[in-house]
């Protein structure tokens, strides 16, 4: 059927009359169907009197403008901090790769986290020592076994081995932070290696709503991977024969 001969059959079911009787029936039928209003092509002489369709159409218009203008300056406010996350990345990859020796990259990462990723308090938890003995005392690091008792209010995070956001627990804060932990609300919590075998990362803020579970864990995951590699990147033929043991 072609498009007149459907609105010939249109018209000898319905007339105006008809269409207009029912929409004086049910004044509310736009509010229901506003999607409609959009669509509709309705005279607006200059000076005549109001016609509450039109308004009604403007103000429509005017809402989805708004919205989309709001959408936006978001979409502007998040590629602006993405840039920021990107060159932040870079600047610590480059700084790790020029490093000369174990000690200078442990000092390299701790420095940038606090400095360049806004991280109050951060630490990371290896579960295999240090190859150089001179990082062995260095407060940012903190060795422990995987199965000891301090680590269980770890255990969903490290099964799952993914990163993540959120609100931090006062015996979590007191194995990481020790006298400190009052200060840490929120942190992010990095695997480092596949299935977080080689230990995680955690960066903390006073800011209880800093590291939410809405936060995005790309950014996270790529900084896992990075300092991953800085981990195991230089332990040469005890990679090969099996150790446990990791140089940085």
């Amino acid at each position: 059927m072609s498009q007149q001969e459907s609105e010939a059959v249109f018209e000898e079911t319905f007339s105006d009359d008809d269409i207009a009787d029912y929409l004086q029936r049910h004044p509310n039928f736009f509010d229901r169907h506003s999607s409609l209003l959009t669509d509709l092509k309705v005279a607006h002489e200059p000076g005549a009197a109001a016609i509450s369709l039109v308004e009604r159409q403007v103000t429509l218009l005017r809402q989805r403008s708004n919205q989309l203008e709001r959408q936006l300056k978001d979409l502007v406010t998040v590629a602006k901090l993405n840039d920021a996350l990107v060159e932040k990345m870079h600047g610590l990859s480059i700084r790790l790769m020029a490093a000369s020796g174990c000690a200078e990259r442990v000092d390299i990462l701790e420095t940038c986290l606090r400095e360049e990723f806004r991280a109050e308090r951060a630490a990371v938890v290896l579960f295999s020592p240090l190859l150089d003995e001179s990082v062995a005392g260095h407060g940012f690091l903190k060795v422990a076994d995987r199965s000891e008792s301090g680590l269980k209010p770890f255990a969903s995070f490290l099964k799952s081995a993914r990163p993540r956001c959120g609100l931090m627990r006062d015996r979590q804060k007191t194995f990481l932070f020790g006298d400190d932990a009052g200060e840490i609300s929120s942190a992010a919590l990095v695997p480092l290696g596949s299935r977080a075998e080689l230990g995680f990362l955690v960066i903390g803020s006073r800011d209880p709503d800093y590291f939410n579970p809405g936060k995005g864990m790309d950014f996270l995951t790529r900084l896992g991977e990075l300092v991953s590699v800085a981990l195991i990147g230089h332990q040469g033929s005890r990679a090969e024969t099996g150790s446990r043991e990791y140089e940085l």
